[in-house]
């Protein structure tokens, strides 16, 4: 599994409520701070932002002799409750994904399943 597929699955997971804000601060940063922010880490700058703005001092960094020569440690400190909110929405439009704002849940994904089979064979 790549590491931009770990942060996919991380906000998905933090959009459908399970995953905590700190696993996807940490998702988030290790695969920014590894790539330096440049080239496939450019699209975690929307996250990042409110990441550091949020819990300045969250992320340290440490040496190791595996490639990229560092590691990031999260600090053993929760995210402030009261940007949970940039958070989401930042999750949301690094994701691509719209809030469904409807009073219904959203369909899960055995539920898309045998509506896709009926649709073939009511066709």
């Amino acid at each position: 599994m790549s590491s931009g597929s770990s942060v996919n699955d991380a906000l998905t997971g933090y959009l459908a409520g399970q995953v905590t804000a700190e696993k996807v601060v940490s998702v988030v940063a290790a695969e920014y701070y590894a790539t330096g922010g440049v080239g496939s880490g450019e699209w975690l700058v929307p996250l990042i932002d409110i990441i550091e703005r949020a819990h300045p001092g969250i992320v340290e960094l440490q040496g190791t002799t595996d490639k990229p020569g560092f590691a990031v440690r999260l600090q053993e400190r929760p995210f402030p409750p009261q940007w949970e909110r940039a958070l989401r929405e930042a999750a949301e439009k690094v994701a691509g994904i719209t809030t469904n704002h409807s009073p219904l849940p959203t369909p899960g994904f055995f539920a898309r399943i045998v509506r896709a089979i009926r649709r073939v064979f009511s066709a």
